[in-house]
């Protein structure tokens, strides 16, 4: 088959169809681009930590899709007032245990962490797979989260200081807090 590059009805098909394969590909530029930027700004630190580890942002663009994707099949569900009263009183005997106990009060606080997660719905035992869906849901302070179990981990080997486990315990309240939702519970009790 030739084609007659002096007709003008060849060359204006020729030209719309080139055309139409550059609006193409500049869609999927554009596409890719908002899917990046929807995963930074959703998952944060998280999302550049999750770059270094696969070493390409494909890679880690894939694997917190994949995360997203586990996420939505959890029945993730808010605590009921009793729980949250429940975790709050809880909370508040590992906070003032703290200070004649800070190694027992670090690992109580992973532990309560750990049981408000499940209650929650978060079915993850293992601390990486755990971490990666409460990052999903809460990106802001999967850092704290990461960082607090990991003072945790060196407490119990004996290599962490009462001021790294001091900061770890407040790591530690800033998922609290985000889990039992207790900066709504405050708010709620302001307004009364």
């Amino acid at each position: 088959m030739q084609f007659d590059f002096s007709n003008p009805t060849v060359i204006i098909v020729l030209v719309v169809a080139v055309v139409a394969i550059l609006v193409c590909i500049g869609l999927v530029v554009e596409q890719g681009k908002k899917k990046k930027a929807r995963l930074r700004e959703r998952f944060g630190t998280e999302y550049e930590r999750a770059v270094i580890e696969s070493g390409s942002e494909q890679k880690a663009e894939a694997r917190l899709a994949e995360r997203e994707a586990r996420v939505e099949k959890l029945k993730i569900v808010e605590l009921n007032a009793v729980q949250r009263e429940r975790y709050l009183a809880e909370w508040s005997g590992v906070q003032s245990r703290f200070v004649d106990h800070p190694k027992g009060a670090l690992v109580e606080a992973d532990e309560l962490v750990s049981s408000i997660m499940k209650a929650r719905g978060y079915t993850e035992t293992e601390f990486e797979r755990a971490a990666e869906d409460v990052s999903v849901t809460h990106p802001r302070v999967i850092g704290d989260f990461r960082a607090a179990h990991a003072t945790a981990v060196r407490t119990g080997r004996g290599e962490a200081s009462t001021e790294e486990m001091r900061t770890a315990m407040l790591q530690y309240r800033s998922l609290f807090d985000e889990l039992v939702g207790a900066g709504t519970v405050k708010l709620a009790r302001a307004g009364d």
